[in-house]
């Protein structure tokens, strides 16, 4: 005899009783973290930047315009041949040391590295026009200059500070040759590259003329 209908809606009864609600199916969250909403809410990376503006970069930029004014001051030159020179001077020291302590075809291709380096700065000395030709309209030109790097290559000179200071880590190998090669590269780039970047993002010096400093405001109105 077949079961009725009765026995199937007691069976249905009976198997939603035992089991009276479907199980859900549970997702598996991953958790990525936002970096950046943990340092805003933190609030150390405007903290951290203010640090490195006021203690690291202010006071380079500050060195920097000072040594222009004194170059100026002292030369009677104008101040964008500073860096050239600077960088003259250095390379020109690296080539003796090379002399001194290269021998034989490691000394030559190291002196033909530093005489190929030399080049652009003996030519920007060499275009340049003839002495006392630093006037009110070249400090213009050197002030708006000045002003557009410091607000748009401040992360550049960030970024070269930080490969100068771990640019003497990287001086380890077996071979001394291939050591003293790559410290001074590291002597190069650590004196010439940060002199450069902060120099020509520096305030310039206000030019002189033959009574003396001539003042801003007069600058600003000349032209």
């Amino acid at each position: 005899m077949w079961p009725d209908g009765n026995f199937w809606r007691g069976t249905l009864f009976r198997l939603k009783a035992s089991n009276p609600e479907p199980r859900k199916k549970v997702r598996c969250a991953t958790f990525v973290p936002n970096f950046f909403a943990v340092g805003a809410f933190l609030g150390t990376k405007g903290r951290d930047m203010e640090f490195i503006n006021r203690f690291i970069d202010q006071p380079m930029l500050h060195a920097a315009s000072r040594a222009l004014q004194l170059w100026h001051e002292r030369s009677d030159r104008s101040p964008e041949e500073l860096a050239p020179l600077w960088n003259l001077l250095v390379i020109s020291c690296l080539f003796l040391l090379t002399c001194w302590l290269f021998p034989g075809q490691a000394g030559v291709l190291a002196a033909a590295a530093l005489l190929m380096l030399s080049f652009p700065h003996v030519w920007t000395l060499l275009k340049r026009p003839q002495r006392g030709t630093y006037d009110a309209r070249a400090f213009r030109s050197m002030a708006t200059l000045a002003i557009k790097r410091r607000e748009t290559e401040w992360a550049v000179r960030l970024l070269v500070l930080l490969i100068s200071g771990c640019l003497p880590m990287l001086v380890q190998g077996v071979d001394p040759d291939a050591q003293l090669f790559v410290l001074g590269a590291g002597l190069w780039f650590v004196l010439t590259v940060p002199a450069s970047v902060y120099l020509s993002a520096a305030e310039p010096p206000v030019p002189r003329d033959g009574n003396g400093v001539v003042g801003r405001t007069r600058i600003m109105a000349v032209g």
